[in-house]
């Protein structure tokens, strides 16, 4: 769960609306298939090697960092065709704006990584 504090109380975001906001707005970005399954083996390395990992949903691994922002790693599947770079700067944009907008929680890192190009 990640959560803020402000003048008001304590705010607590469940990791599953994280993921649906994530998915919905990577699913929704030109030249994306859709989201790729992570492998057990390199969502135990990464929420080893880099802060608390939240949950592992399809292909979206949200965890934080030191100073309390958010790391989000996807995996996706592109169409045939697809300018990958355009795609994958589209998508970093989309999501760290979409979560900050959307909760106020801070993006720091947003990593993309295409596994699979469907025909």
């Amino acid at each position: 769960m990640a959560g803020f504090e402000n003048h008001i109380g304590k705010i607590d975001i469940s990791e599953n609306y994280l993921t649906e906001i994530v998915t919905h707005a990577v699913t929704n970005c030109f030249g994306v298939a859709g989201v790729c399954n992570i492998n057990t083996f390199r969502s135990a390395v990464s929420a080893i090697t880099a802060g608390k990992a939240f949950r592992k949903n399809k292909g979206v691994l949200i965890r934080t960092d030191k100073d309390g922002g958010l790391i989000i790693d996807l995996h996706i599947k592109v169409t045939y065709g697809t300018n990958i770079a355009a795609a994958v700067n589209s998508i970093t944009h989309k999501v760290g704006f979409t979560i900050e907008e959307a909760t106020g929680l801070t993006v720091n890192k947003v990593n993309v990584f295409v596994d699979e190009m469907i025909a």
